[in-house]
């Protein structure tokens, strides 16, 4: 154990200037007096790590020492191979990138391990679009991925949503990531020049034109969790009316299967008490009474709308109806 965390110690100077005991502590998840201990035994060892005194001082590998220690275990080799996502690299035009790399690495590969890239390729595979859509590769992608690897500056033109007016409007980005969630291609992006950072899905761009201005991309920014706090507030402001159910036992059971997380949390967290025949009545928020309708009908008997009353008879009329079809 300490002998892996020694040779990760090692690896990670060499990969930066200098650490803080702080940062390396953090990073091989010990202590800072296990840090300086682990650099004494690694200085004792013949690597030339400096430790830097004072307030800002940190540790650092003299000598433009570099190790050897780079060797990969096959279970690490495997996981290389699966880093890439082929359809995404694909769609970005970095298909043959990847697989120049990809060739690379498995000639680097020691013989033991050539056949990591097959046996990742047949145990795994993503498959990014959702259910009942046929993907389509949003034209300016490739011109945007670029923009992105290169943190260069773009000017776009943009369609607004149909909430927004449907109007296009142009803005000089700074194109920070790109997002593929559910086939759909996002990007994160900020207005040139300062801002707050925004969402802009890529199938609305209508133009795209990436200029030699770069630039300076703020090293805080986290695009995981940027896009984790986003998605999240888009699930809640769409979220804008609300139905009042009774459910059976089984509509319980059901209700994660027709309608929103945020929905299904909020709705547990309305419910009373149940009834004698164990249903309970819930409130749920939904995103419009056209959206919940749908949803809804779906529960069939193990729902019942209380409120409002507008979704109720509707509800009801159409099970009227479906009952003298089936007479």
């Amino acid at each position: 154990m300490r002998a892996a965390r020694l040779i990760k110690m090692v690896l990670l100077l060499q990969s930066r200037p200098s650490m803080t005991a702080g940062e390396l502590a953090r990073e091989l998840e010990v202590s800072e007096r296990t840090v300086t201990r682990d650099a004494q035994a690694l200085s004792e060892a013949g690597v030339p790590v400096y430790a830097d005194r004072g307030r800002a001082g940190g540790y650092r590998l003299i000598g433009g020492y570099r190790t050897r220690l780079t060797g990969l275990a096959r279970g690490e080799a495997e996981a290389l191979f699966l880093s890439g996502v082929p359809g995404a690299l694909r769609e970005m035009g970095l298909e043959d990138a990847a697989s120049a790399a990809r060739l690379k690495v498995s000639a680097a590969l020691m013989p033991s391990l050539q056949g990591a890239s097959r046996t990742a390729a047949q145990r795994f595979h993503l498959d990014a679009p959702g259910w009942f859509q046929e993907p389509r590769t949003p034209e300016l992608l490739p011109a945007v991925a670029d923009a992105v690897w290169d943190d260069r500056v773009v000017r776009a033109r943009y369609r607004r949503s149909a909430e927004e007016g449907a109007r296009e409007v142009e803005r000089k980005l700074e194109p920070y990531g790109l997002v593929l969630k559910a086939g759909v291609w996002y990007l994160c992006a900020r207005v040139a020049g300062g801002g707050a950072h925004r969402v802009y899905r890529i199938d609305r761009f209508t133009g795209v034109v990436a200029g030699e201005e770069r630039f300076e991309r703020d090293e805080e920014f986290d695009l995981p969790g940027f896009w984790a706090e986003r998605a999240e507030e888009f699930a809640r402001s769409i979220l804008r009316a609300e139905v009042v159910l009774r459910l059976s036992p089984a509509g319980i059971r059901r209700l994660p299967h027709v309608i929103e997380p945020a929905s299904v949390a909020a709705a547990r967290e309305s419910a009373g008490e149940p009834d004698g025949q164990g249903w309970v009545t819930v409130t749920v928020p939904v995103e419009s009474e056209e959206v919940a309708y749908g949803q809804l009908f779906a529960l069939g008997p193990d729902a019942e709308v209380v409120a409002p009353a507008g979704l109720r008879e509707r509800i009801a009329e159409a099970a009227r109806r479906m009952a003298d079809r089936y007479a």
